[in-house]
């Protein structure tokens, strides 16, 4: 990785940035401005052009969606591929407000028109029911319940047609009299319920509301009415059926009703009633004849509107079929030129103005390209100016980014590497290792080559249809799934060779390798033979030598095991769990300390690589040999005991191992090595040796050499030697060249930027300061303070949480490591449940019915329980044992993702926030 500069001219700068980002895609530049807010920046405006581009698109995007538009794909839309020029860039931007402003207008007159339309729609259904409703109520008015006085039935109600224009839908309160209606009835019937004796020239005229509301609002409506209004009005109603509402443009159920009341307190109060439960009023003349004209006009009013409207939904469809046929494209082009735009705010601008200046990482390989590129720029421009490129030799600058080269089979496995933290530049990448331990520690637990058969084929699914899911909008889960099919199809094969080792086929032995080699034999030393003649152990009864354990399951002379994997006689048997138990657990503990010894030899790569020749011999060869000393005896101990077949308890002898130094060996069969006794306590002494090794000598070692450095530059400023002062100065800054001629940082130069493992230079004397943790974070201070002052406590303090960290780290990082034996187990027993209580006991039942049944219930128990909850629960456990037992012992993971500008990467830079 070298970091450039760019001198770019201001005439050619957009060009030059479209160049590097389609030709190249391999440039990661650096803010320059960082204390300018993002108005204060150069091309500030232009960035809020392309803002409010993407907004209308947007909205654009909304609106086609919404009519079910689907948009042209974006090979179909033409878009070439340079990026967009200026005068095409404000040609679209003028496109695009025009087009905005012509749907908006569209939108707000067709809702206008839509609202008229089903308003009309509704007066027509309110003047076809309620005229039928209003001669109804003239001959039913004997029971209506009133307690209005004399002279509130006098009272004149409000008359004439009242409009709301919020509502959408008119409100109106009509009013009929006996002399202009000739219906005498409901007037007649209120005089009598009032009780009072009036004559007929001053007989009280009655107001009415008409109008519309949901079915379902109609009971309370009526309630509420009459308790406002103390009985006083008389409701008609009745269903209509399905009608549009104009106001929220939904299909209701609906009623229409009719209320006549008296005196101008009613009127309001029915007012208020009816905007509360949004009932819909309309005007209701109060006479057959003007009732049957309204009629005739709204239903003229009706087609017209209809022709209207159709004429703007054929309008609005024609310019909703120009936006889908281009969205992609000027989507694609707007983002392309805000993503230039936001490289070119990063630049500084030079006093002359004339010159913009950028500074961008750029891989070594990628150099070449780069100038071709830019060679390739200018001789298609216009001007006479060329970028000019230089490297910049600063020793002091910051950490470059981590970039690794990744294909679709590795980018998962990345992508879980960089989930726990991104390697620090140059450091060693886990991820090598975990493209084949991950999967095989997830089969561990994992291991049935009937569940793993299920595994392949969806993996292989998603592998062989991965072009066409690619260029679909999955679901969250599935393209999570999509984008981990490489890792599951791994996880599924190396499940298949784990479930040939255990020798299970959803939960059941096979003798695909043979038979078994092993016979029943009694105490007394003869075979147990059937009827026949015949060996028990031939047949597949799976209680036959059910004692197969402690000497009684042997070989015949000259036999030998089964060629591969597990004998499937142990299957079933009485001592089936214990056998089991015993073999996953022993396993289980080799791959754990095997694993963390690959671990600690990754910390050796990287302190070979930085230098950090101290951290070998105070750091890596004291944490190898406690482990070792240890688990990795324990280990020594396991393979001999299978190699051997000898009855040593290792309990026994671990425990003794610590209890008594030398002893617990009055049993000769417990001992498996020669000189056994005097070999533990050796290791033991070492391993109590390895921990002050581990504590003491760095901090000690970094003291001395900081004191020397400081008396030697002291020397140096007396003398006024300058070069010395120099000399020291560039060992101070944490970095040196390698043999290519990059500079190659020491971890001290890492730790004064906030992180990780001191290290001190090998032969030149500089302070660098201490290690990291066990976990790969935090990985404290190097002794000098943020002013690079060495500060002895602060080191020492450090080292002793390392130390102390290893040491119970190894203790408990190992019996992390049973839990691919726990896992497994469950793994197997739970198969085993749902095959023989499930299945099996559908089979044995002879019922067809329960058969199915059975079958249905194990299919989805397998399915649900163990493909998913159980491969779910050992990804899980596989990624703990990867991220803390494994990359803690050497990775760093405080470095920072190398993310390029590239046209290709758009949408993942927008997604990560780097545009």
């Amino acid at each position: 990785m070298d970091l450039v500069r760019l001198l770019i001219p201001t005439e050619s700068a957009h060009e030059t940035v479209v160049a590097l980002g389609e030709e190249v895609g391999l440039l990661q530049f650096k803010d320059l401005n960082t204390e300018k807010s993002a108005f204060q920046r150069t091309f500030a405006n232009q960035v809020k052009r392309c803002d409010e581009m993407a907004r209308r698109l947007r909205f654009f995007s909304e609106q086609v969606a919404r009519d079910g538009l689907a948009p042209a794909p974006h090979a179909a839309s033409g878009l070439a591929s340079s990026s967009t020029p200026a005068h095409v860039l404000d040609e679209m931007e003028g496109r695009l407000e025009e087009l905005e402003r012509e749907l908006l207008g569209l939108n707000e007159s067709s809702e206008r028109l839509d609202r008229t339309y089903y308003e009309l729609v509704e007066l027509q259904v309110v003047l076809e029911h309620a005229g039928q409703l209003f001669e109804k109520g003239g001959g039913g008015w004997g029971g209506v319940r009133t307690s209005a006085s004399a002279q509130d039935m006098a009272t004149s109600s409000g008359s004439g047609s009242n409009s709301t224009a919020e509502g959408g839908g008119g409100g109106a309160v009509g009013r009929a009299g006996a002399g202009s209606s000739g219906r005498e009835g409901p007037e007649a019937a209120l005089l009598e319920l009032g009780g009072q004796q009036q004559q007929l020239d001053k007989v009280s005229r009655v107001g009415f509301v008409a109008g519309t509301l949901a079915s379902d609002k109609m009971p309370p409506f009526e309630r509420l009415l009459f308790r406002a209004t103390r009985g006083n009005v008389y409701l008609r109603q009745g269903s209509v059926g399905s009608v549009r509402d104009p106001v929220t443009n939904e299909t209701l159920a609906k009623h229409v009703f009719v209320i006549y009341f008296t005196g101008e307190r009613s009127r309001t109060k029915i007012m208020k009633i009816c905007e509360a439960f949004g009932a819909n009023r309309y005007p209701l003349p109060d006479d057959e004849y003007r009732q049957r004209a309204m009629r005739l006009e709204v239903v003229g009013r009706l087609l017209e509107l209809g022709v209207t409207v159709e004429a703007g939904a054929r309008r609005r469809q024609a310019l909703l079929a120009i936006l889908a046929a281009n969205l992609e494209q000027w989507s694609t082009q707007v983002r392309r030129e805000k993503a230039v735009y936001h490289i070119l705010n990063k630049m500084s601008v030079d006093v002359t103005s004339k010159v913009l200046v950028a500074e961008a990482w750029v891989p070594l390989a990628a150099k070449a390209e780069l100038q071709r590129a830019l060679r390739n720029s200018a001789a298609s421009s216009s001007t006479q100016l060329h970028v000019v490129v230089q490297s910049v030799a600063d020793s002091r600058r910051e950490a470059p980014p981590t970039y690794f080269r990744t294909s679709r089979f590795t980018a998962a496995f990345q992508g879980i590497v960089d989930a726990y933290g991104v390697a620090r530049y140059r450091e060693v990448n886990p991820a090598v290792l975990t493209l084949m331990t991950f999967p095989f520690l997830f089969a561990v637990m994992f291991g049935d080559f009937g569940h793993a058969i299920l595994m392949i084929s969806f993996a292989a699914l998603l592998v062989w249809k991965e072009k066409e899911l690619g260029k679909q909008a999955l679901g969250d889960i599935l393209h999570m799934l999509y984008g981990g099919r490489y890792i599951i199809l791994m996880m599924g094969i190396f499940s298949f060779y784990l479930g040939l080792i255990y020798n299970e086929f959803f939960s059941m032995p096979t003798i695909i390798f043979g038979r078994t080699r092993f016979h029943c034999f009694h105490p007394n030393g003869s075979a147990i033979t059937n009827a026949a003649g015949q060996v028990i152990t031939d047949s597949i009864d799976p209680r036959d030598c059910s004692m197969a354990y402690h000497g009684v399951l042997k070989m015949y002379p000259g036999s030998a095991p089964v060629v591969f994997g597990i004998d499937p006689i142990w299957h079933g048997r009485k001592t089936e769990l214990a056998y089991f138990n015993s073999i996953k657990m022993k396993m289980s503990i080799l791959l754990g300390v095997t694993h963390m010894n690959f671990g600690i030899l990754n910390s050796l790569y990287n302190n070979l690589f930085f230098r950090d020749y101290l951290s070998i011999w105070a750091e890596f060869v004291p944490q190898m040999i406690f482990l070792n000393s240890i688990f990795g005896y324990l280990c020594v101990l396991i393979v001999i005991k299978w190699c051997t077949g000898k009855l040593t308890d290792l309990y026994h002898v671990m425990i003794y191992m610590f209890l008594s130094p030398g002893g617990g060996f009055d049993d000769p069969s417990q001992i498996l090595i020669p000189g056994q006794p005097g070999l533990q306590v050796f290791l033991l002494l070492i391993a109590f040796v390895a921990v002050p090794w581990m504590l003491l000598p760095k901090p000690l070692i970094l003291k001395k050499r900081n004191e020397a450095l400081q008396a030697a530059m002291q020397a140096a400023a007396a003398a006024g030697s300058v070069e010395l002062t120099q000399h020291y100065g560039v060992l101070l800054s944490g970095e040196e060249e390698d043999s290519t001629g990059q500079p190659r940082p020491h971890a001290a130069a890492a730790a004064a930027r906030g992180g990780g493992s001191g290290a001190a230079h090998g032969g030149g004397g500089a302070v660098h300061g201490g290690g990291g943790d066990g976990h790969g974070h935090g990985h404290g201070s190097s002794g000098h303070g943020h002013d690079g002052h060495f500060d002895f406590g602060e080191v020492m303090v450090h080292q002793i949480i390392h130390t102390i960290e290893f040491v119970l780290n190894a203790v408990s990082n190992t019996a992390s490591y049973l839990r691919l034996w726990a896992l497994s187990l469950a793994h197997s027993q739970l198969a085993s449940v749902f095959y023989d209580r499930v299945l099996m006991a559908a089979i044995a039942s002879n019922n067809v019915g329960a058969m199915v049944i059975g079958f249905f219930v194990f299919a989805c128990a397998t399915l649900g329980v163990l493909m998913v909850m159980e491969s779910l629960s050992a990804f899980l456990h596989a990624l703990r044992l990867h991220w803390v037992e494994y990359q803690g012992k050497f990775y760093r993971g405080d470095g920072y993702k190398f993310m390029p500008f590239s046209f290709a990467s758009l949408k993942q830079l927008e997604d990560s926030g780097a545009l």
